[in-house]
């Protein structure tokens, strides 16, 4: 459904819906293809300098299907790597958004494992991080861009970049995408056939499907 249609239509969809759900921020790292899975979210936090924190063991919990979506804010270490991408892909799970870092960046694109970060840094997250919340709703971003996920939110990413559908709206913004997606298919037909590119978009509504005028956060 989501998958079939990609990021941009789903932006959208969200779009029509009044719903801020495009994460500014993490990109494809690697992988390949769509990915659309109910978010599994983690958040970590900062410890003091010296203060012991071991490394966050929640992968066991998550169920396949599900993107792993890590909150790390603005911390210079990662919170995933090489191991939890083997893992992960061995037990189903359909990738992982971090709003931070990961590492072993190598390793994870020799697995094609599907993962979303703003970056990759070899700085190790123990000690420096820990685990403070698991499945409860996370901020991502910062600002104006802050995004909020709650567990069960549907995740769709692609090379684009990451959107966020609230559970409660994954109905409405399904349906938009169909639509839109059919809109912009005749748009296609119509100009392939020799009609004109401004003509084709009026006739067939292309820029109705647009952010509203209000709109509210996710």
């Amino acid at each position: 459904m989501l998958a079939a249609h990609g990021t941009a239509v789903v932006s959208d969809a969200l779009d029509l819906a009044g719903i801020d759900g495009q994460l500014w921020g993490p990109r494809r790292l690697s992988g390949h293809g769509p990915v659309v899975g109910p978010a599994f979210t983690v958040r970590f936090e900062r410890v003091e300098p010296g203060t012991p924190a071991a490394a966050a063991d929640f992968l066991d919990d998550v169920p396949s299907g599900a993107v792993v979506v890590l909150a790390a804010g603005s911390a210079t270490c990662t919170v995933w790597g090489d191991i939890l991408a083997e893992v992960a892909l061995a037990r189903g799970v359909a990738g992982t958004v971090i709003d931070g870092l990961c590492r072993d960046i190598d390793g994870i694109r020799e697995f094609d494992y599907s993962l979303w970060a703003h970056g990759a840094f070899m700085r190790s997250g123990k000690n420096r991080l820990r685990m403070a919340a698991v499945q409860q709703a996370v901020e991502l971003g910062r600002g104006e861009e802050s995004r909020t996920v709650r567990p069960g939110d549907i995740i769709c990413a692609d090379g684009s970049g990451v959107t966020v559908v609230p559970a409660a709206s994954l109905a409405e913004v399904a349906a938009s995408v169909d639509r839109i997606a059919a809109m912009e298919q005749q748009v296609l037909e119509e100009v392939r056939a020799g009609g004109r590119l401004r003509d084709a978009r009026k006739r067939h509504g292309y820029n109705l499907a647009a952010r509203q005028p209000t709109g509210n956060h996710a």
